[in-house]
């Protein structure tokens, strides 16, 4: 397989479509491309833990992050996602890019943890933040992929929250590695948004499912 730059990626995964209407109670906003691929780049490159993996990616949406992995060369990437709508364009998105190493399941990712467990080696996701109506759905993303990964699950969230996840992480006895500091850019997608973007700060982070030595 040809081995991707991360500007060839970014350049892909802006052909990638997106949602249609956007849902707010399931606060679906896009991953831009720029962040996409910086993540998939650095979790393919530094850790090795995309190519020839198995790898889910919760909340898939429109597919951005699963189908970046499959052009890295993930053995298999599995989207789940709750709305049949997003999948719907998900699956057009796998089809143009004529990619077969991908597959999609409709379902609530909170209710996944007791059918799946350690069924993948790498959980990819940029959850939703548990604003306004989803208090909480970040770090109920966070355990049912923790129980779905045998190697590493890598997850955006806000800067703000960091604290509460370090104490959670380490709680789970989890290790959790923040990557970078990033500034996700929140274009205006629903009536009540007043300005055209907004930058939020996020971390990406890693957190290591591998048993550490005693």
């Amino acid at each position: 397989m040809k081995k991707l730059k991360l500007k060839e990626l970014e350049s892909s995964l802006q052909q990638v479509d997106g949602f249609v209407n956007p849902k707010l109670l399931l606060e679906q906003y896009p991953t831009s491309p720029h962040i996409a691929a910086c993540m998939l780049y650095t979790i393919h490159s530094t850790f090795d833990d995309i190519e020839n993996k198995t790898v889910a990616d919760l909340g898939c949406g429109c597919g951005v992050l699963s189908i970046g992995s499959a052009m890295l060369g993930a053995g298999l990437c599995t989207g789940f996602d709750i709305d049949a709508d997003a999948l719907e364009v998900f699956s057009k998105n796998a089809e143009e890019f004529e990619l077969t190493n991908i597959d999609m399941v409709q379902c609530n990712v909170c209710s996944l943890p007791d059918r799946s467990p350690k069924t993948f080696d790498t959980v990819i996701m940029n959850p939703p933040f548990g604003t306004k109506h989803n208090k909480g759905m970040d770090m109920a993303f966070l355990k049912t992929a923790l129980k779905m990964a045998t190697r590493a699950v890598y997850s955006l969230h806000k800067t703000s929250t960091r604290q509460h996840i370090q104490k959670k992480a380490d709680e789970w006895k989890v290790k959790m590695e923040v990557l970078a500091e990033l500034r996700y850019d929140l274009p205006a997608s629903y009536k009540f948004h007043k300005k055209k973007s907004v930058d939020i700060e996020v971390d990406f982070i890693r957190f290591s499912c591998e048993k550490t030595e005693e």
